[in-house]
C-alpha cells in the first residue's frame, strides 16, 4: 500500500455485510498492519490490525485510556471530559476501582447468578413460543434478558428498565444524534441514578449499587462521581453489548448449514461455540477502545509518538489468519480460541463471564424450545440494521422454528 493511500484512509470503514468485517482489515493486516487514518471529526489515528500488535496495545500501560477524556482528544463515541468511568481510567485509579467491584464479577459470583439467568431466559423464550413463529428475538429475548440481569444486579426497579433502555440507546448513538440529544439523555440518566442512590442510602438493599454506596460512605474508597460513572457504564455495556452479541450469534448460527441442529444434539459443545461466535462477531464495530500514547514507542515496526491516538482494531485481530486457521470461517469446535472480544490486559471486560453465561443460556433455551430455528419470514438479507449504534444489531430479528 502506498503512503498516499494510507494517508487517505477514513475510519470507520463500511462492510458489504453486517456479519463480515470491512475488506480493508484484511488488506491492512497484509500490507500495513499499523496504518494512519482519519476519524469523522478530522482527528488522526493509528489503526492497529494484527492480533499480536492489538494485544500489545491493549496490555501496554504506556497507552492511556484516561487521556481520551481530554476535551481535544480523538474519539468516536461521546466521552465526557474528565469522566470517572472505569472504562477510561488508568492505574492507580483503575486498579482501585476494579478491585472494589471485581469481586461481584468473579466466576463464582456469576455462576451464582446462572439460575436467575436461566429462569429469565426460560420465561422469555416461552413468551416467544406463545407469540408463535415470526416472533422477534430482539423484543422477546436479546434485549430484555441482559437489561433485566444488569438492572437486577444494580438494584434498578423493574418498572424503570425501559427508561434506561431509551436513555442508553441515545447515548450510544454514533453520528445520528446531536450532542444536545446525547447530553439530554445523559442528564436524565444521571439524575435518575442520583435519586436512586439517595433512596438506597435510606433503605439499603442486597444489590451492587448498595455495595458501592457503602464503599463510598464507610471507607471512602469510592467518590460519588465514580459511583455514578460505574453505574452508567454497567448499564450501557452490560445491556448493549450482550444484546448485540446474542443477535449476531443467532444470525451467524442460522447461516451455517446444519449448525443449529448439531448444537441442539450436542449441548456440550455450546461453550466452545459461544467463544467462536464471539470471535466471529462484528457487533462491536471496533469503535471505542482508542488509546493515547504517553511516550514515543514502536508498534509493528512503526514509530508512534507521544500524544498519538491509537485504535486497536479488535474485530480485525479476531480474523488474523496467523492466529486463527481459516479465520474467515465459523468453526464451532475451535480450540484454543484466543479471541479478543472481551479485550485484554487490565481493561479485560469485567463482565466477560457474565456475557458468556447470558449468551450460552439464551442459546440453550432456544435450542430446547425450538430445536432448529431460522430467520424468517423476513430473509436475513432484508433485515433492517441501524448504522448509528456503537454496538450493531438488526432492528428486528424474526425467527421461524
Amino acid at each position: 500500500m502506498t503512503q498516499e493511500a494510507v494517508e487517505t484512509l477514513r475510519f470507520p470503514f463500511t462492510s458489504s455485510h453486517p456479519l463480515l468485517p470491512p475488506e480493508e482489515y484484511a488488506r491492512l493486516r497484509a500490507e500495513e498492519p499499523v496504518a494512519r487514518a482519519t476519524l469523522p471529526n478530522g482527528h488522526a489515528v493509528w489503526l492497529v490490525t494484527k492480533h499480536a500488535d492489538v494485544r500489545k496495545v491493549l496490555a501496554d500501560p504506556r497507552f492511556s485510556r484516561e487521556a481520551i477524556t481530554r476535551p481535544d482528544a480523538p474519539r468516536l463515541l461521546p466521552v465526557a471530559a474528565g469522566s470517572k468511568s472505569i472504562f477510561v481510567m488508568d492505574p492507580p485509579e483503575h486498579t482501585r476501582l476494579r478491585k472494589l467491584v471485581g469481586r461481584v464479577f468473579t466466576t463464582r459470583q456469576v455462576e451464582n447468578l446462572r439460575p436467575r439467568v436461566e429462569e429469565l431466559a426460560e420465561e422469555m423464550v416461552t413468551g416467544m413460543v406463545e407469540a408463535g413463529p415470526g416472533a422477534d428475538l430482539i423484543e422477546h429475548l436479546a434485549q430484555p434478558l441482559p437489561i433485566t440481569v444488569i438492572c437486577e444486579m444494580l438494584g434498578v426497579p423493574q418498572d424503570d428498565h425501559d427508561l434506561f433502555r431509551g436513555w442508553t440507546d441515545v447515548m450510544l448513538s454514533v453520528g445520528h444524534r446531536s450532542s444536545g440529544q446525547v447530553g439530554a439523555a445523559a442528564g436524565k440518566l444521571r439524575r435518575y441514578l442520583e435519586d436512586l442512590i439517595a433512596a438506597k442510602q435510606r433503605n439499603p438493599a442486597d444489590d451492587l449499587l448498595t455495595v458501592l454506596i457503602t464503599a463510598r460512605d464507610e471507607d471512602d474508597s469510592l467518590s460519588t462521581e465514580e459511583l455514578l460513572a460505574f453505574a452508567e457504564t454497567m448499564l450501557m455495556a452490560g445491556y448493549h453489548a450482550t444484546t448485540s452479541e446474542i443477535a449476531h450469534g443467532v444470525l451467524t448460527l442460522t447461516e451455517q448449514p446444519g449448525a443449529v441442529r448439531r448444537l441442539a444434539e450436542h449441548r456440550g459443545e455450546l461453550p466452545a461455540a459461544v467463544d467462536e461466535l464471539l470471535r466471529y462477531s462484528q457487533a462491536g464495530g471496533g469503535v471505542g477502545p482508542i488509546r493515547i500514547a504517553l511516550e514515543d514507542m514502536e508498534i509493528g515496526g512503526v514509530g508512534i509518538k507521544a500524544g498519538d491516538a491509537v485504535l486497536p482494531c479488535i474485530n480485525s485481530a479476531n480474523r488474523d489468519e496467523s492466529v486463527f486457521a481459516a479465520a474467515g470461517e465459523v468453526d464451532l469446535t475451535r480450540t484454543p480460541n484466543p479471541h479478543l472480544a472481551f479485550g485484554h490486559g487490565i481493561h479485560h471486560c469485567l463482565g466477560a463471564h457474565l456475557g458468556r453465561v447470558e449468551l450460552t443460556v439464551a442459546l440453550d433455551r432456544m435450542l430446547t424450545h425450538f430445536g432448529e430455528f431460522r430467520v424468517g419470514p423476513v430473509p436475513p438479507a432484508e433485515l433492517g440494521w441501524s448504522a448509528n449504534r456503537a454496538f450493531t444489531r438488526p432492528d428486528t430479528l424474526p425467527l421461524q422454528w
